[in-house]
């Protein structure tokens, strides 16, 4: 080898070696390829990544819709029960798995979308996992890691990612409250509207669930009640202090999907059932619309539902009055949401076809089709739309398996008003 090394210097290859010289060219000079959305096993907090959006126009509808995500990994938005854009509308916050790596045991991550130039910033790292819910006021990010729940700080750490002066990771976490060892999660988070405490479950003795508070100031855990069922999805009301909601999660049908807590200002905690139903009836995919209502499906994919009406329901949380916004076909709404002003709502089916609704006189647009291939069920492993309206009423944000299995994407509510 140093026998070929001199030779190599006697021939004048020396500069081409060291600076990376190919036909004249100077290709030391070009950027690090780490940040091109191809690279994977790559976990640095704070990195960047190039846009990878696409616009696209549906041949369907003639709408344009916007793929966020196009790369060759898995891309999600979080569950339609918790927000996806930070609190100043800045960013969309996402799960990917981008940064998998087999040999570490991650399964991905969490990133922010720039709103103005669609650039992804990793922002969680080694095993915090990718599972955040985003703050109401604050541009905080909450999650669970080492039996703890933790505050992120987004804000400063997506303005250091800007100035490319990331500190070590630690130094954005402020741990807010320490669960007890051996404390299982039954599933979901809830931050209250007034952004001081969670609420959320841990599973007790099969198929039972606890209930627990956690106050941001004190640290201070408070067990709520025990309920005899598997407590999932749990939501806070992001508009009403002191209340959530959470589900029967069965992995199907439950007997009785959704339940409510509200806290007194004494202490006194009350639990009810939300819409209770019929055995022939299968609820589904609940989310609040305001401080008072919530949305949710009443499903009509087999027969044996359809004996009931059916289709995207609206509840009075205060006076349990119940509205049937339409239904579509057979198989029927799958997830939906709706604006705060409430005029608006938005499902999709099992086919992956995006409909808007105007409360107001029932009329249906389909703004987007073909985002679940030709699933004509619930139970394929194409991706769940779990979709959001954007703050701003403007877009509305799902997830696709148009392009691979799972992307994120957008398409105006309004489509007639960015003609």
């Amino acid at each position: 080898m140093k026998a070929l090394s001199i030779a190599l210097l006697s021939l004048g290859f020396a500069t081409s070696l060291s600076a990376q010289t190919i036909n004249g060219i100077d290709y030391s000079t070009y950027g690090d390829p780490a940040n091109t959305f191809e690279m994977t096993h790559s976990d640095i907090l704070g990195q960047r990544f190039a846009s990878e959006h696409l616009t696209l126009v549906d041949p369907v509808t003639d709408v344009p819709y916007i793929a966020l995500t196009t790369s060759k990994h898995s891309n999600s938005k979080f569950y339609q029960t918790h927000p996806s854009w930070t609190p100043d509308g800045k960013y969309i916050i996402f799960r990917s798995s981008r940064g998998r790596n087999e040999d570490t045991g991650s399964r991905g991550f969490a990133y922010a979308m720039s709103m103005e130039t669609f650039e992804i910033t990793q922002v969680t790292t080694a095993d915090w996992g990718s599972n955040l819910h985003l703050g109401w006021k604050e541009n905080l990010a909450y999650f669970f890691h080492d039996q703890k729940l933790k505050a992120l700080d987004l804000g400063r750490l997506l303005a250091d990612s800007e100035r490319n002066s990331v500190s070590p990771p630690e130094s954005y976490l402020t741990t807010l409250v320490t669960l007890p060892e051996g404390f299982r999660h039954s599933g979901g988070l809830g931050i209250d509207a007034k952004q001081n405490r969670a609420y959320f479950g841990g599973r007790s003795e099969k198929p039972g669930s606890t209930l627990y508070s956690a106050d941001f100031s004190t640290g201070e855990l408070t067990k709520l009640l025990d309920v005899p069922l598997w407590a999932n999805h749990i939501q806070a009301n992001p508009y009403v202090s002191g209340e959530f909601m959470y589900c029967w999660e069965t992995r199907g049908d439950a007997p009785q999907r959704m339940w409510m807590v509200s806290l007194s200002p004494d202490g006194s905690v009350t639990n009810r059932a939300v819409y209770p139903e019929k055995p022939s009836e299968w609820v589904t995919h609940e989310v609040y619309s305001d401080a008072d209502h919530i949305v949710f499906n009443v499903m009509a994919h087999l027969d044996r539902l359809q004996e009931n009406p059916t289709g995207v329901f609206s509840l009075n949380l205060r006076t349990n009055e119940v509205t049937n916004h339409g239904q579509i076909g057979k198989g029927g709404f799958w997830h939906c949401d709706r604006s705060e002003d409430g005029r608006w709502i938005v499902a999709d089916t099992f086919d992956g076809e995006l409909y808007r609704i105007d409360t107001e006189t029932g009329i249906q647009t389909l703004l987007t089709t073909g985002h679940r291939g030709i699933s004509k069920s619930p139970f394929t492993s194409e991706a769940h739309s779990h979709h959001n309206i954007s703050p701003d009423n403007k877009w509305v944000l799902f997830n696709s398996s148009q392009l691979t299995d799972s992307d994120i994407m957008l398409v105006p509510l309004h489509p007639e008003q960015a003609k």
